[in-house]
């Protein structure tokens, strides 16, 4: 427990003993905010007694100064308090921080277990075309978010499901067909994913063309949007592929093939890995069984072209298509047999989907028709629901090849790491192997650390420049401060004794105490799902750090106490911030 949980709980426990209220459950409500310090402001602490005046119906002078001398007298924690305008300001005895600081550091490695599994879903790509800007965040999100849930004591299952089929699939198939000259990844010097992709997109311009002509001779454009050869022959080529047609399986593997080696790739660079896969090759089958069993129990039902829904129309919803009339598969015919798969072969108490918010109102379906089939555990989906990434000249579309390509994003943030390293100048005694990996880790982490300080639930707009400075709320500072603590240490050489008398400054205090947040801020972020509390806790301790750096000397403090400790405050700091943003996926480099 934190030293402000501390002092929480014992307020808490002295508003019951000292005042007498008919109501419990009203007292139990009262919550009087704790507020930490900062150096230079009176006292350590400061609470706010507003919140007592309305029950108490006193002047919130004398609240204060009641908790302030019942604070004193009954804990043992309290040197002082002094009363301004209501504001209770708390001066807390030295010794308590330095018996908190020991035990953060003794218990920073330690994680109470949960004794439940939760699965984390995320990246979850397409076939089709590479990885992009989108899927960056999202694959850094996912495997963010299923990292803090880990440190907080959960056990995780890290998943995708490769959507792997559809009609989409078969757009990149049927151009390579027509133009693809027998073109393979080895012939071209591409990664697979990227030599789909460029097919996805020319079938798209084939598309348009057609649809441009159709109208041209009187067709209405909806009906040059179906009529088009192209679209259908890429429908037919479906139809055949779930008939198990031999030629079109065989170049179906062949091209999935050549995408799953280029996501590999991708995902090594990006640091993300996953503990199972699933495709939607094999869970659409199970998903139609689940809907054929609907049928039987009157709870789905079929229209006269011999499509199948479920009306949702009771759930402040409408009626949702799950399979079509000529009985192939949508996205939602899958994600029911996946769902079902999951908590079939595991033991999962609750399964998150990592999902663009472009996907609120399909997640919601998804809920509603499992429940509706009888799925208890339909209650423990989560849709982790984020907002889109955009550039600064708009929206990506994948079909029009306008999109940020993930491997390109991530060379050019190396590349960037390495301009600024070079200009700086840091590291040049370093062997060429060394300098590759630190502007790797730098680079990344830049792209990394920017994607993941932004609430997930917010839409952000990346912007690669602002990303890698060396200063600010930014991923290279942060490992700057890193580099710099672990150089002290080097320089020191031994580690620091542990001190049992030592009078903490200011600076010294406000970075225990921001140390002493660790675990409560991990809680916090496993449950809201939010790694921008990790990102902005570590950002907040590299403040302090750096505040406490400036002020007080180390390596050439005289007094033994003083520097033994000070190594001990900044060897703890360096712990938690390679934890932290270990938790983000972000690695650290000793020098830059």
């Amino acid at each position: 427990m934190n030293i402000k949980d501390i002092i929480e709980s014992k307020i808490s426990e002295i508003i019951q003993s000292i005042y007498q209220i008919n109501d419990v459950n009203q007292t139990n409500n009262v919550r009087l905010e704790v507020q930490q310090n900062k150096t230079g402001f009176e006292g350590d602490f400061t609470i706010v007694t507003f919140p007592l005046v309305k029950i108490l119906k006193k002047n919130p002078d004398l609240i204060a100064v009641e908790l302030g001398d019942a604070l004193s007298t009954q804990s043992d924690f309290v040197e002082s308090y002094k009363v301004v305008k209501g504001f209770l300001n708390l001066t807390i005895k030295n010794n308590f921080f330095l018996e908190n600081f020991y035990s953060v550091q003794e218990n920073l490695e330690k994680t109470e277990p949960k004794n439940e599994t939760v699965m984390v879903e995320y990246s979850s790509p397409n076939t089709n075309k590479p990885l992009h800007l989108g899927h960056i965040r999202n694959n850094l999100l996912g495997y963010s978010v299923a990292q803090i849930l880990k440190e907080d004591g959960y056990n995780v299952i890290k998943t995708q499901i490769i959507n792997d089929r559809g009609i989409h699939i078969c757009k990149s198939m049927l151009a390579w067909q027509k133009s693809g000259k027998n073109e393979t990844p080895e012939s071209t010097h591409l990664k697979g994913d990227k030599l789909v992709g460029n097919y996805y997109v020319a079938f798209d311009k084939e598309y348009k063309k057609e649809i441009a002509d159709l109208v041209e001779k009187g067709y209405e454009e909806d009906v040059a949007k179906k009529q088009a050869p192209i679209i259908l022959e890429a429908q037919e080529m479906l139809l055949n592929w779930e008939k198990g047609d031999e030629t079109v399986r065989n170049l179906w593997t062949e091209m999935n093939s050549w995408v799953y080696a280029g996501f590999a790739e991708t995902y090594k660079r990006l640091g993300v890995d996953f503990d199972q896969v699933q495709y939607e090759s094999d869970t659409y089958l199970l998903g139609k069984d689940l809907i054929q069993q609907g049928l039987i129990n009157g709870i789905l039902y079929r229209k006269e072209d011999g499509s199948v829904w479920c009306d949702l129309t009771d759930e402040g919803l409408d009626q949702k298509l799950l399979l079509r009339g000529d009985g192939t598969a949508v996205y939602i015919t899958q994600d029911l047999g996946t769902a079902v798969q999951r908590f079939q072969e595991n033991n999962i108490q609750k399964l998150i989907y990592t999902v663009g918010n472009e996907q609120d109102y399909h997640f919601d379906v998804l809920i509603k028709i499992l429940k509706k089939l009888g799925y208890s555990w339909a209650a423990n989906l989560y849709h982790l629901s984020y907002g889109m990434v955009e550039l600064p000249e708009g929206k990506m579309k994948s079909r029009e090849g306008t999109v940020v390509d993930a491997d390109d994003l991530m060379q050019e943030m190396f590349e960037t790491a390495k301009d600024k390293a070079q200009e700086l100048g840091k590291l040049e005694t370093l062997s060429e192997e060394d300098k590759e990996k630190s502007y790797e880790t730098v680079g990344i982490g830049a792209l990394k650390y920017f994607m993941l300080k932004v609430d997930p639930r917010k839409k952000m707009l990346f912007n690669p420049a602002e990303s890698i400075d060396f200063s600010g709320n930014t991923g290279p500072f942060i490992q700057y401060t890193y580099a710099r603590i672990q150089s002290l240490l080097s320089k020191a050489g031994n580690t620091a004794e542990k001190v049992s008398d030592y009078e903490m400054n200011g600076f010294e205090k406000e970075l225990v105490m921001n140390l002493s947040n660790f675990k409560a801020v991990i809680s916090r972020a496993a449950e809201t799902l939010s790694p921008a509390l990790v990102a902005n806790y570590i950002y907040e301790v590299v403040k302090s750090y750096n505040s406490f750096y400036q002020n007080n000397p180390i390596l050439n403090q005289e007094d033994a106490n003083a520097k033994n400790f000070r190594l001990a405050l900044s060897e703890l700091t360096g712990k938690t911030i390679k934890k932290g943003l270990n938790l983000l996926g972000i690695g650290t480099v000793n020098r830059m």
